[in-house]
């Protein structure tokens, strides 16, 4: 893998909000705060962290669902954020995203098949094919041609999910975003759908963005991790070098939190003080100084950046920013 699909540089989301009794003061929510990242094709970048910290805003801005503030997301090369809407249409089926809800994802006053049906119609396929490119996709992850003549609630949430995986797939796209794809589902349907994701990439020729907060998720199907704190990656590695060896902080503790499967194995968990900031009125310096149990005094005032301190390990900390 040595082709970069997907780059992502100090992209940031800023999001104002009116505050006070008559709504006369404004604020400014920093949703996402500058990040960088690529994506190679054929890959599984993962990216993780607690409820909040930007990765779901991350993977919106990169759909074009959402505007960035400020930043520049290059898709093959072309930077996809100046691009008129009418390109973007065009090029909307070469990404496509797989949302955390699969029942409010689909639509429920139409039959699976019209689902299925509707990209290839936006895209002016030829309607003497689409029903048999329908068959193929349902055939694809799992599920029979009778369920085209079905509605999204009758189906079980492991069964919808599957159905919005289809409706991802119908394009041919180079590049999936997947936002929490399996959070709302139970823990033996999980499975499936991420074995059926890593089927799928390897007969696509597919590259994902996967978001997720459980971090044994994350492990399992992602190629590279980046961890995500209040806007920020504050480290992007491997996932043997992340998960061996963590280097940040943050990193650590999260990683700690991971239950073993072994109740004679003790393991040393590391207790975060304090709530995360709000993205309001982030912290100056380091946005996780606040919290970290080894804070030195430059985290107080400089902001670190996400330099590359082992091969392809990348952190943003002070300790090892020297």
């Amino acid at each position: 893998m040595t082709d970069i699909l997907l780059e992502v540089k100090n992209l940031k989301k800023h999001f104002v909000q009116n505050k006070g009794f008559l709504k006369g003061k404004k604020s400014v929510v920093k949703a996402v705060d500058g990040v960088d990242f690529f994506i190679y094709k054929g890959e599984t970048l993962g990216i993780v962290g607690e409820s909040g910290c930007g990765k779901s805003t991350t993977g919106k801005m990169i759909m074009q669902l959402l505007e960035p503030t400020e930043g520049e997301v290059f898709f093959e090369g072309a930077n996809i954020v100046e691009m008129p809407p009418n390109d973007i249409r065009h090029l909307r089926k070469e990404f496509q995203m797989i949302f955390q809800d699969p029942y409010a994802s689909l639509n429920p006053g139409m039959k699976v098949r019209e689902i299925l049906r509707e990209p290839f119609i936006i895209h002016g396929y030829n309607k003497k094919d689409i029903d048999t490119k329908v068959t193929e996709l349902l055939k694809v992850v799992g599920l029979n041609i009778y369920h085209a003549d079905r509605y999204p609630h009758e189906f079980s949430g492991g069964q919808r999910q599957r159905i919005g995986i289809a409706r991802a797939l119908a394009l041919n796209p180079k590049l999936i975003v997947a936002d929490e794809p399996v959070s709302a589902l139970d823990v033996s349907i999980q499975s499936q759908i991420l074995n059926l994701m890593k089927d799928l990439q390897k007969s696509f020729n597919l590259t994902y963005l996967f978001i997720a907060h459980d971090l044994s998720v994350v492990e399992h199907i992602s190629d590279r991790i980046a961890v995500m704190y209040l806007g920020n990656i504050v480290e992007l590695a491997d996932k043997q070098s992340l998960y061996k060896e963590p280097l940040h902080p943050y990193t650590q503790a999260l990683l700690s939190a991971i239950p073993v499967p072994n109740p004679k194995v003790k393991k040393e968990r590391i207790i975060l003080k304090g709530d995360i900031p709000s993205p309001a009125d982030p912290p100056k310096g380091c946005v996780f100084h606040t919290r970290c149990p080894l804070v030195m005094e430059s985290c107080k005032t400089i902001k670190p950046q996400l330099k590359e301190v082992e091969s392809n390990h990348f952190v943003a900390c002070h300790l090892y920013n020297k």
